[in-house]
């Protein structure tokens, strides 16, 4: 299932498996592999992932769910002196 979710992100990223792989520096194989839910991700690659695709904020509600992201999200708008681009938590 997240295999699916991480080749749409690719995609919308305008990135071949061939250039995702070159970029995370692992065999274009295993990019497939990852996207047909044959192989799990590791944190460290997903986290690589979720960098070059952009796609931070559908890799937090994967994560932390949609009800926790808004609370989180309605948090950080209310704490100007907390608010930080939601990337931070990627880097």
């Amino acid at each position: 299932m997240l295999g699916k979710e991480l080749r749409k992100w690719r995609k919308q990223a305008n990135l071949s498996q061939e250039e995702m792989a070159d970029e995370l520096s692992i065999a274009r194989s295993a990019i497939s592999k990852i996207e047909n839910d044959m192989q799990k991700i590791d944190i460290l690659l997903f986290k690589d992932w979720v960098r070059l695709t952009n796609s931070e904020v559908q890799a937090a509600i994967i994560l932390f769910g949609t009800d926790i992201f808004a609370q989180a999200t309605q948090a950080i708008t209310l704490l100007p002196a907390f608010a930080q681009p939601i990337t931070q938590f990627f880097m």
